[in-house]
C-alpha cells in the first residue's frame, strides 16, 4: 500500500542501484537502518505479547481478506495510470505495467532506497520498445502527481483535524516544497523545451542526461493523456484507504471511521518519502501510532498492536504477489538490479543519440 512520494526517491534509487556502495553511502544506509530500528523498538518494546496474541486470534478474518484484496488491487489502478501516461510514446498493456510494478514492489520490500522503482522502469523498457529514460521520466511524473494530491489532502486535514503533531506538519511542508519545485521544473521542461535545453547546454554527462529527460517530459506533457493520468491518481490513492478502514473493522475499533483511515493513509504515504529500511518497517509503525494515539486519542498500546498487524497485512501479500511476478519473469532479483544499473549507465552514455 505504501510507496515513496518524493521525486528524490527515484534519484536515490537510481544512484544506489547504479553505483557501488561507497563509504558515505554505507554510512547513509546504516543511519537509515538505525532510525528504522529505533522506531520499531519504540513500538515493540512494551507490547504485551500475550495479550497481543489473544487479540490476533479474535481478528475478524473476513475483513482481513477484504483488506488484502484491496491492497493488491491498488496496483492494478497504478498500472492503468502508468499505461495512460506512456500512451503518447507507446500503447502498453495494463497487465504488463502491473507485472512490472509488482516486481518493483517486491524489490522495495527487500532492498533499501526504493531500488524497485528503477527495476520496474527497467522491466517496462525491456518488455517494450520504450527507452529506459522514458520509463524513468514517467515514474517521476507519477510521483509528482502523488505528491501534489497528497499535499492537498494534508492541507485539508491540517485545517479540519486538530492535534496533528508538528513533526508531521513540518515534514509535510518540506516535502511540499520539494514536490512543488520538482513539479515546476517538470512543467517548465514540458512546455518550454527550448529554454530548458538552453539552461543545460554544456556537453557534460549530467547535462546530456537532463536534456534527454527534457525531451521525454516534453513528449508526455503535450498529450491529452497527461490530465487523465493526473485524475487517475485519485482512485489510486483513494483505494489505499480501503485496507486501513477494513482492518479497523477487523481489529474491532470502537468507532471505525473513514476519516481516521484517510488521515492515516495520507500520513503513511507522506512518511514513506523519508529514506528508511526496506518495507518501511519501523517508520510505518511509528507514524501509525502517532496518528492513532496522539491525533485521535486511541490507547497507545492498542495503537501499537494495530500498527504491527496493519503493516503485516499490507506488506506480506505484496511480498508474495511480487515474488510470483518476479518468478514469472524468469530472473533473479540481484540479476535485475544489476541489469537495471547497467541500463541506467548505458542510457546516460548514449544520451547524444536522442538529441
Amino acid at each position: 500500500m505504501v510507496s515513496p512520494v518524493s521525486p528524490l526517491n527515484l534519484v536515490q534509487a537510481q544512484s544506489v542501484s547504479g553505483q557501488k556502495r561507497k563509504p558515505h553511502r554505507r554510512v547513509l544506509i546504516a543511519l537509515t537502518y538505525l532510525v528504522s530500528i529505533a522506531c520499531l523498538w519504540w513500538v515493540l518494546h512494551d507490547i504485551n505479547w500475550r495479550e497481543f496474541g489473544q487479540n490476533v486470534r479474535v481478528i475478524k478474518w473476513h475483513w482481513v481478506a477484504v483488506a488484502v484484496i484491496a491492497d493488491v488491487a491498488v496496483y492494478f489502478v497504478q498500472g492503468w495510470r502508468w499505461s495512460i501516461l506512456l500512451t503518447p510514446v507507446e500503447r502498453i498493456p495494463v497487465r504488463r505495467s502491473v507485472r512490472a510494478i509488482y516486481v518493483g514492489l517486491f524489490a522495495n520490500e527487500v532492498l533499501p532506497f526504493r531500488t524497485g522503482e528503477v527495476i520496474r522502469c527497467y522491466l517496462q523498457a525491456r518488455w517494450s520498445s520504450l527507452p529506459f529514460s522514458v520509463t524513468l521520466s514517467s515514474a517521476l511524473i507519477e510521483r509528482i502527481f502523488d505528491g501534489l494530491w497528497l499535499g492537498l489532502g494534508l492541507l485539508v486535514v491540517v485545517n479540519v483535524v486538530k492535534g496533528i503533531p508538528q513533526i508531521i506538519i513540518d515534514g509535510a511542508v518540506v516535502l511540499a516544497i520539494v514536490v512543488g519545485v520538482a513539479a515546476g521544473a517538470v512543467a517548465f521542461a514540458m512546455f518550454y523545451r527550448k529554454l530548458a535545453h538552453a539552461a543545460f547546454a554544456s556537453e557534460s554527462k549530467l547535462h546530456r542526461h537532463i536534456r534527454v529527460l527534457i525531451e521525454d517530459l516534453h513528449l508526455m506533457g503535450h498529450s491529452r493523456h497527461l490530465p487523465l493520468a493526473a485524475l487517475a491518481t485519485l482512485p489510486y490513492l483513494a483505494l489505499q484507504i480501503v485496507p486501513i478502514y477494513t482492518m479497523m473493522w477487523a481489529y474491532d475499533f470502537a468507532d471505525t471511521s473513514w476519516g481516521v483511515a484517510t488521515v492515516l493513509m495520507i500520513v503513511l504515504r507522506l512518511g514513506s518519502a523519508v529514506p528508511q529500511a526496506p518495507g518501511n518497517v519501523g517508520a510505518f509503525q511509528y507514524f501509525a501510532v502517532i496518528v492513532l494515539a496522539r491525533v485521535f486519542g486511541y490507547d497507545q498500546a492498542f495503537a501499537k498492536e494495530f500498527s504491527v498487524v496493519l503493516w503485516a497485512v499490507v506488506t506480506l501479500p505484496l511480498l508474495i504477489v511480487g515474488f510470483i511476478a518476479l518468478a514469472i519473469t524468469g530472473s533473479k532479483l540481484g540479476e535485475l538490479s544489476r541489469s537495471a544499473a547497467s541500463e541506467a549507465e548505458h542510457s546516460s552514455a548514449t544520451a547524444d543519440t536522442r538529441l
